[in-house]
């Protein structure tokens, strides 16, 4: 066992049953000219991204090192949408993705259409071999996935998340992650949000006082060091 320092306190983890989600570090989401770049008043600030990838670059070897498992969610549909719900789906009206493809089809390859540039994920953090990869076409990585069962499968207990965004799909997944026993734990320095900064504080605080714990690569990396002397 290992101690995280975190907030609201530190947190004991075991190594051997911790994974790294990496929520949606596709194109589309964490590059100039992707998707929410192009939305407009979406919140895409290439200044705040950046850190974020770089924060992941530190991380995700050194968990690798560690023996810490490291799962990619890779959010994206169907050309035809056939995945994206039907007329009366709420997806289907809310998701930002669905209507640029309907409205902007000549942007079709910086969205999230399965096997575009926009879908893909970022090179910096290209999966190496042994990462797995789990597709998803709703915010929360278990809606409709074999998430559970891939973690269950390889018996994780912790799950340390990064990615984007903090507000929308890294906050799904982690709070649907706590209703099924894990222990999610946000890397806030190793994710980014969309719209306002209150976004980003409100997610932060419900982890902090109801769903989990808080931390930052700093702290993990030195967890993962004193692990390995």
């Amino acid at each position: 066992m290992a101690i995280l320092q975190a907030r609201p306190r530190e947190v004991e983890i075991d190594l051997a049953r911790t994974a790294v989600i990496v929520v949606d570090m596709q194109n589309a989401y964490a590059k100039k000219g992707g998707m929410l770049d192009l939305a407009g008043g979406s919140g895409f600030d290439e200044a705040k991204t950046k850190p974020a990838i770089e924060a992941n670059v530190r991380l995700l070897p050194a968990a690798r090192a560690a023996g810490v498992k490291v799962v990619y969610l890779q959010f994206g549909y169907r050309p035809d949408l056939g995945d994206a719900g039907g007329p009366m789906s709420p997806n289907r009206m809310r998701h930002m993705a669905v209507e640029m493809i309907s409205e902007r089809p000549e942007v079709g390859d910086k969205l999230i259409v399965e096997d575009t540039w926009g879908w893909r994920i970022i090179d910096e953090l290209t999966p190496e071999p042994g990462d797995i990869v789990v597709k998803k076409a709703r915010f929360s990585g278990f809606a409709g996935t074999d998430l559970e069962s891939r973690l269950h499968g390889m018996d994780v207990r912790h799950l340390l998340f990064t990615g984007v965004a903090t507000n929308v799909c890294v906050d799904s997944t982690a709070r649907e992650a706590y209703f099924r026993e894990f222990w999610p734990i946000l890397i806030e320095d190793a994710m980014d949000h969309t719209g306002p900064d209150f976004t980003r504080q409100a997610t932060i605080w419900s982890f902090e006082t109801k769903f989990g714990w808080v931390t930052d690569t700093d702290a993990v990396m030195d967890t993962l060091e004193r692990a390995q002397a």
